[in-house]
């Protein structure tokens, strides 16, 4: 007859985050430095174009710029240990890179259609604006791996 001892437990203890430069090669945290770069490059290629359209290349602006700050709070959090004091702290940052994927994705659309706007007009801008709608969907994928690493991770 069947033995009527419970299942044992198939969960288990999160493993620890690595200290040091040992957190950037550790695959759900490796994507904070390219997502920190990219984004920054989003950011500044958009502000060194001539504004086609202020409020499709305002909200590229708003979300690649809120993006860098705190992706780089997160960063900081994790290298001086902030996340220990917390339990829900790998939710957040779960929920936190896939809100962000999402608004990057618009972002990324957005510039895209900018791009196009712009591609009539001087075609310096137009080459500024295509390598910002590249960034940027470089940027989301980046930002929805992440997402997607810390919650199976």
């Amino acid at each position: 007859m069947a033995s009527r001892d419970p299942p044992p437990p198939t969960s288990h203890a999160p493993p620890d985050v690595p200290k040091g430069l040992a957190l950037f090669l550790t695959i759900p945290y490796a994507f904070f430095l390219p997502e920190l770069v990219f984004g920054c490059w989003v950011w500044i290629l958009v502000a060194a174009t001539q504004v086609a359209s202020p409020l499709l290349q305002g909200w590229v602006i708003y979300v690649s710029l809120t993006s860098f700050l705190i992706s780089l709070m997160f960063l900081l959090s994790y290298l001086f240990g902030f996340y220990k004091r917390y339990d829900f702290w790998r939710v957040l940052d779960s929920l936190y890179h896939g809100t962000t994927g999402i608004l990057y994705m618009s972002a990324a659309v957005l510039q895209a259609h900018a791009t196009i706007i712009s591609e009539t007009q001087d075609l310096k801008n137009y080459f500024i604006n295509t390598a910002a709608s590249f960034f940027a969907f470089i940027t989301t994928l980046l930002y929805v791996l992440h997402a997607f690493s810390i919650y199976y991770h």
